[in-house]
């Protein structure tokens, strides 16, 4: 794994790119048991969104400053590129699509509903601030998060007290507050790639727009499903199922898997 600039880190694998873009409060290293089994696809990058891991720090944080960050990205690889994201990072990958079309090559988006209008960020305030910050230990780390304890110990870095979360929390209240105030339709429907949802059986996301999102796509070519059991962490809940998923999805869209 090669860290660079801007918090791009390459996994590893050749041909064509593939960027893993990770959720709220994440960073790209949450990628890693993912990015091992697609390298035979590609080559793959995680890239740490604006405010997250090594990304570019400050706002504002409007979700199409984070696709132009994206898209800087992107436009060094000389070929179009493969999208999966996580949550937040399901919609970068969409809204970069939608406003970058040359750049991207098909779309994943794992959890993520384009219209979330009327939720605040209270809803997400008092989760983050039950967590018994500082952690001990990663294993205490892993013991709270029960299922998705190996995703957290990526979001989290040891200071002198303890472990926190990297990202600030102030920050991902404010990016979390533009997904209450408006909706992200005109961007699926701008989309011009492939592009493949999946949902968690047990989503935090409102009910029934995963399934449009992928219907509104245009010309056909979105696709949904429902991974059962799954909550809002697909890749960490149920991975064999999701990866089933995504690498079926590559081979339509990149052609057999490339030698790694």
């Amino acid at each position: 794994m090669v860290i660079q600039r801007d918090g791009l880190i390459t996994f590893g694998g050749d041909g064509p790119p593939i960027v893993l873009l990770h959720g709220l409060m994440g960073r790209a290293t949450t990628w890693w048991r993912v990015a091992r089994r697609l390298e035979p696809y590609g080559r793959v990058h995680g890239l740490d969104a604006r405010g997250h891991g090594r990304g570019p720090r400050g706002g504002p944080w409007r979700t199409e400053r984070f696709a132009d960050d994206v898209a800087s990205v992107l436009r060094t690889f000389g070929e179009p590129a493969v999208l999966i994201g996580h949550s937040m990072g399901g919609l970068h990958a969409w809204v970069t699509a939608a406003t970058h079309p040359e750049l991207v090559r098909a779309v994943v988006c794992e959890d993520f509903a384009p219209d979330q209008r009327g939720r605040t960020v209270d809803t997400w305030r008092g989760y983050f601030e039950s967590w018994p910050v500082p952690f001990r230990s990663l294993a205490h780390v892993r013991e709270f998060f029960g299922d998705t304890g190996d995703y957290f110990i990526e979001c989290v870095e040891e200071r002198e007290d303890g472990y926190h979360l990297i990202a600030s929390l102030p920050d991902l209240y404010e990016i979390a507050a533009e997904w209450g105030r408006r909706d992200f339709w005109e961007f699926v429907e701008r989309v011009k790639c492939p592009l493949l949802a999946i949902e968690g059986e047990r989503t935090a996301m409102p009910h029934g727009q995963q399934a449009e999102l992928a219907a509104r796509v245009p010309g056909g070519l979105g696709r949904h499903i429902v991974v059962q059991g799954a909550g809002h962490v697909v890749h960490d809940e149920a991975p064999e199922t999701y990866l089933g998923a995504v690498e079926a999805f590559l081979s339509d869209v990149l052609g057999q898997p490339f030698a790694s």
